[in-house]
């Protein structure tokens, strides 16, 4: 061993927090972005709780239970770069397109949004400006970073669904989505099912061909591998299962690697912990 090599250092995407969204450091060349579109029911002071009672903002209307503190564990078991937004939905939808009707709800699943019902055109071009763009820009940069070390990185987004839709047991446990490239869900979709999972694929809880929503615009339009993990929320309401199914698809994305043109360099070697080291230039034996 020639104790004067210089130590590999990956490439890092440093972490950030903004208004709009915080970034999760990550390798630039983990072949890998996370993406969570709803993770916070956080509404800025001014607009208060936008007129509904404080108990509808800790329910799926506000953001998507549990997918964030799955993320945050996913990012740090791969050592992957996620991006993941500061906002409630019910403020401004990140994941529909700005032509969208339900860009800005005014009713959502029986509850009558007063601060969104008389949204006007200058209201609704601050929330774009202040919140919505901010986010989708930081997912571009994140992916312009990820794609100067990776020909072809994969963008992965964590949702959750209710485990009962207007009346309807949904029994499904995961739900796989994808718009137009198939090389990253199929895989998914094959593991799941070896793996014991009860799995939709691309029709329920929802499609994932949703034009100008977050797949379609950061996947579809660059050419890129793309998915949404759709988890059941009762599935992940608790920290414990938080963090089962962060490790299941930890697992399974590990074991998808190098199938269907899929390049996803996330072995067990490339932790959070590992990354922290690298930052603070603790590079361990050479």
């Amino acid at each position: 061993m020639n104790e004067h090599a210089k130590p590999y250092i990956p490439p890092l995407i440093a972490g950030q927090s903004a208004e709009s969204h915080r970034v999760l450091p990550g390798r630039a060349n983990a072949g890998l972005v996370l993406l969570c579109d709803h993770a916070e029911n956080t509404l800025p002071p001014e607009y208060g709780t936008l007129g509904l009672p404080p108990s509808e903002l800790q329910r799926h209307i506000a953001y998507d239970i549990g997918a964030a503190a799955v993320v945050e564990e996913l990012s740090h078991l791969l050592g992957a770069p996620a991006v993941l937004t500061r906002f409630s939905r019910l403020l401004i939808d990140p994941n529909r397109g700005l032509d969208d009707p339900t860009l800005v709800m005014r009713l959502s699943d029986g509850a009558i949004i007063p601060g969104n019902r008389h949204l006007d055109a200058t209201e609704r071009e601050r929330r774009i400006e202040r919140w919505y763009r901010p986010y989708h820009t930081a997912v571009d940069a994140v992916i312009d970073a990820a794609h100067a070390h990776h020909p072809h990185p994969a963008l992965l987004s964590v949702h959750s669904f209710t485990e009962v839709w207007r009346g309807e047991i949904r029994p499904w446990q995961v739900g796989v989505l994808w718009d137009a490239d198939d090389r990253l869900p199929v895989p998914l979709i094959d593991r799941f099912v070896v793996d014991g999972v009860l799995v939709a694929a691309n029709t329920e809880p929802y499609t994932g061909r949703l034009k100008g929503d977050c797949m379609w615009m950061h996947g579809t339009q660059r050419g890129l591998p793309h998915a949404i993990i759709e988890i059941r929320q009762d599935l992940i309401r608790d920290a414990a299962g938080q963090k089962e199914w962060a490790e299941r698809i930890a697992r399974i994305l590990r074991q998808i690697s190098g199938r269907r043109g899929l390049a996803l360099d996330i072995g067990e070697e490339h932790t959070g912990a590992a990354l922290a080291r690298f930052a603070s230039g603790d590079y361990g034996p050479v």
